[in-house]
């Protein structure tokens, strides 16, 4: 009985040739280094490791609350739109009152329209309530290895 690879072997061993040539792949996109998921980096204004606010994947988010459950998604873009080209806006409604549940998500490209908005809106009355804008996503100082957390949790 002949082995697998002889029915297909030539004489100038072409085969083992190709065979040896061959390398094996594994894993997601066979290590492109363009699309490397496990270390997928955010970028964030500070470099340093210091804290600081921190851009998601798509864009610099805001979280705003304070909203009043009475405003519309149209008048919150419109407020935000004059400090830039608003890309999403996330507003999350109550389902039993169809009203806003007193938070959203506003998302924009750079940075610069992202801390104006903060800057002009942060402690701002909008439809009679207080707004609070912060980022979204902030990089925290970083700690030791090992390190637990002085709670009393163990």
């Amino acid at each position: 009985m002949a082995g697998i690879g002889e029915d297909y072997a030539m004489e100038d061993g072409s085969v083992e040739k190709v065979k040896s040539s061959a390398k094996v792949r594994k894993g997601r996109g066979f290590g492109d280094k363009d699309r490397d998921y496990e270390k997928l980096q955010y970028e964030s204004i500070d470099s340093s490791e210091g804290p600081g606010p921190m851009r998601s994947i798509e864009g610099w988010i805001l979280f705003v609350t304070g909203v009043n459950e009475e405003a519309q998604e149209d008048e919150l873009m419109d407020k935000f739109a004059e400090y830039g080209e608003v890309k999403n806006m996330h507003v999350n409604l109550d389902r039993r009152t169809g009203f806003l549940k007193g938070y959203t998500l506003v998302e924009y490209e750079t940075y610069r329209e992202a801390q104006q908005a903060i800057n002009a809106l942060n402690g701002a009355e909008f439809l009679g309530q207080m707004l609070k804008v912060d980022w979204a996503f902030i990089k925290h100082p970083k700690t030791g290895v090992g390190r637990r957390l002085s709670s009393g949790l163990r």
